[in-house]
C-alpha cells in the first residue's frame, strides 16, 4: 500500500512539471522555433519594403500544422536528445510498450531524428499518462520496472525543470513592466535626437540639433500609419554659411537648382512640424501602396544601404541621394502624393517603385496646388543579382519654380565580404524654362556624379569608416562646373541607444565658382530609443 501512495505521488509530481514546462514552451513565442521570425513594421525599414511583412505567428503556424510537437524548439540554448541516447532509446522502448502516440502528423515516433528536450518532455508526460491508468487498474508489478525508468530520467533531464522555473520567474514581472510601459497596443513610439558640434573655413563652432518622434500604427500588422514630429534650432555649418553668404544658394543643402551638400541637419526649424504623414497598405500580394499629405521622395527612392541616412554614415545630404533624381525642392519640404512598390513574386529580385510628390499641394493659389508649384514623378527598376550587389535604373520628371526637369539615373550597391563595401550613383538631365527664383531662362544640362566605399570593423568592432567622394552638379552654364563634395567618417556605438561619429567634409569651388574650398569637421552624437 504504502508503494501504491508513493509512486502515485511520485507519478503526480512528475507529470505536473513535465505538463507545466511544456505548455509554458508552447505559449512562449520567444523560444518558439528556430526560425527568424519576421520584424515589425517599425519605420527604420523603408515604408515600401513592408511588402514582406507577415502574421508574426506565420512560422509558428506553419510548424505546429506539420510538427504539433516541434513547435517549441530553441536549439541555440538547450541541446538535442539523440537516438544514441540512452534516454532516447528508454523514452521509445516505453511509447511502444504503452502504444503512446507522439503526436506527429503521419502517427510515428520518427526514431531516427533527434527530440528537443521539450518534445522529449511532452512525449515522456503521454507515456506517464498511460501508466497512470496502469497504476489504477492495480497494474503495479507490471509498471514497478517502467517507473524505476520513469525516475531515472527524471533526475536525468532534472536541469530543464530548473531552466523552465528560472525563466518563469522572469518571464511574469517582465510582462507586468511591458503592459505597464506600453504607449500603446497598436502604436510604437520612436525617438531620435542628432547633436552636431562643428566649424570650419570663415566659421565659428556651432551646435546643430534635430530632434524626431516617430509613431509607428499598424492595425491589421500588414499596414502602416506614420506620423513623424521635428523641430531643430535652425542651426547652420561652414559650408551652409559659405553657400548662403555669396550669391543665390544653388547647390547647398537647401539648393535652388540641387543638392550640392553640406550638413543634412541644417536649418530645421524651432518649431514642431509634422514631417512625415502618410499610410501604407496592400491591396493585394507584393504590392504596397503609399498615401498621405507628408512624403518626402527620398523615403521610396534611391535608397541605399551605405549612403542614405545622415544618422548613420554620411552627414552631408548630397550623398544620401542623386541630387537629380531626389529633387530637393520637393523632397526637403515633402509634399502630398501617393507612392507604390510592387515585386512580381515574394522572393523575386525584381522590384518596381514609382511615386508623385507635390510640395504646393496644400496651396490655393493659380497654378499650384496638387498638379501645380513644386512636384516631381519618379519611377525606379531595382535587380537584385543577389542580396550583395543590388542595382537600380531611375527616371524622375519634374516641375521645380516653373523649370522643367527630366534626369535619369543609376545607382549600385556592393557588398564584397563583410568588412568591406562600395556604393555609387550616376545621373544626367535637362532643366529647361524660366525659373521663377533665379528669374532667368534655363537650358542646363547636367551630370552628377558619386562614389564611395566603407569599411567594418577597424580598432572598434561594430565600427563602420566611410569614404565618398562626387559632383552634385556638373554644368558649365552655371560658373565652371567644378564643385566638388567629399566626406569621410568613422561611426561606433557608445551603447544601445547612443553612437558617436567624427568627421570631415570638403567641399572644392562651391556653387561652381572658382572661390576655393570650404573645410569642416563635424561631430554627430545620435540618441535613439
Amino acid at each position: 500500500m504504502k508503494f501504491i501512495f508513493w509512486l502515485a505521488g511520485g507519478l503526480s509530481l512528475l507529470q505536473f512539471w513535465l505538463l507545466s514546462g511544456y505548455s509554458w514552451a508552447s505559449t512562449n513565442p520567444a523560444h518558439a522555433s528556430d526560425r527568424d521570425s519576421v520584424p515589425p513594421s517599425d519605420c527604420a525599414l523603408d515604408a515600401l519594403q513592408l511588402a514582406s511583412t507577415i502574421d508574426p505567428l506565420g512560422c509558428l503556424n506553419t510548424v505546429a500544422a506539420e510538427e504539433p510537437l516541434g513547435q517549441v524548439r530553441s536549439v541555440d540554448e538547450l541541446s538535442d536528445v539523440q537516438p544514441t541516447d540512452w534516454a532516447y532509446q528508454a523514452l521509445k522502448s516505453l511509447v511502444e510498450k504503452y502504444g503512446v502516440i507522439s503526436g506527429y502528423s503521419d502517427r510515428t515516433f520518427r526514431g531516427n531524428r533527434a527530440l528537443t528536450r521539450y518534445e522529449f518532455a511532452a512525449t515522456l508526460s503521454a507515456v506517464m499518462a498511460k501508466v497512470e491508468e496502469q497504476l489504477l487498474t492495480g497494474k503495479i508489478a507490471e509498471i514497478r520496472e517502467d517507473f524505476a525508468t520513469l525516475k531515472r530520467l527524471q533526475d536525468s533531464y532534472d536541469a530543464i525543470l530548473t531552466d523552465l522555473r528560472d525563466r518563469i520567474a522572469k518571464l511574469d514581472p517582465l510582462t507586468a513592466r511591458l503592459e505597464q510601459q506600453q504607449f500603446s497596443t497598436t502604436t510604437k513610439l520612436k525617438a531620435q535626437t542628432v547633436f552636431g558640434f562643428t566649424d570650419g573655413s570663415n566659421a565659428i563652432t556651432t551646435i546643430l540639433t534635430r530632434v524626431r518622434l516617430d509613431f509607428n500604427t499598424s492595425f491589421t500588422g500588414t499596414d502602416l500609419l506614420r506620423t513623424q514630429l521635428e523641430a531643430g534650432n535652425n542651426g547652420g555649418d561652414a559650408i551652409s554659411n559659405r553657400q548662403n553668404r555669396r550669391g543665390p544658394n544653388l547647390l547647398g543643402t537647401n539648393g535652388i537648382l540641387a543638392d550640392g551638400g553640406g550638413a543634412d541637419f541644417v536649418e530645421v526649424p524651432n518649431t514642431v512640424q509634422i514631417s512625415k504623414l502618410y499610410y501604407t497598405f496592400q491591396p493585394i500580394q507584393n504590392l504596397n501602396l503609399i498615401i498621405g499629405a507628408r512624403l518626402n521622395p527620398r523615403d521610396f527612392i534611391d535608397y541605399n544601404r551605405f549612403a542614405n541616412d545622415s544618422l548613420t554614415n554620411f552627414n552631408s545630404s548630397f550623398f544620401m541621394n542623386n541630387p537629380l533624381i531626389v529633387q530637393n525642392q520637393v523632397d526637403r519640404p515633402g509634399g502630398a502624393g501617393a507612392a507604390l512598390s510592387w515585386k512580381p513574386t515574394e522572393n523575386s529580385p525584381l522590384t518596381l517603385r514609382a511615386l508623385y510628390v507635390a510640395a504646393d499641394a496644400g496651396t490655393p493659389a493659380e497654378d499650384e496646388g496638387l498638379f501645380g508649384g513644386r512636384n516631381q514623378g519618379s519611377v525606379e527598376l531595382e535587380y537584385a543579382f543577389h542580396k550583395n550587389l543590388i542595382a537600380r535604373l531611375q527616371y524622375t520628371t519634374a516641375t521645380v519654380n516653373r523649370t522643367a526637369i527630366n534626369a535619369g539615373g543609376f545607382n549600385f550597391e556592393w557588398r564584397f565580404n563583410r568588412q568591406f563595401a562600395a556604393f555609387g550613383r550616376f545621373g544626367i538631365g535637362s532643366y529647361n524654362g524660366f525659373n521663377s527664383l533665379l528669374r532667368q531662362d534655363l537650358d542646363l544640362h547636367p551630370k552628377t556624379w558619386a562614389l564611395g566605399g566603407t569599411i567594418r570593423d577597424i580598432v572598434i568592432p561594430g565600427s563602420v569608416a566611410g569614404l565618398a567622394i562626387g559632383q552634385p552638379f556638373i554644368e558649365r552654364d552655371i560658373g565652371d562646373a567644378t564643385q566638388l563634395n567629399v566626406e569621410g567618417y568613422y561611426s561606433f556605438d557608445l551603447n544601445d541607444s547612443i553612437s558617436f561619429s567624427p568627421a570631415f567634409l570638403i567641399v572644392a569651388n562651391p556653387n561652381n565658382r572658382s572661390t576655393g574650398a570650404i573645410f569642416e569637421w563635424f561631430l554627430r552624437l545620435v540618441y535613439t530609443f
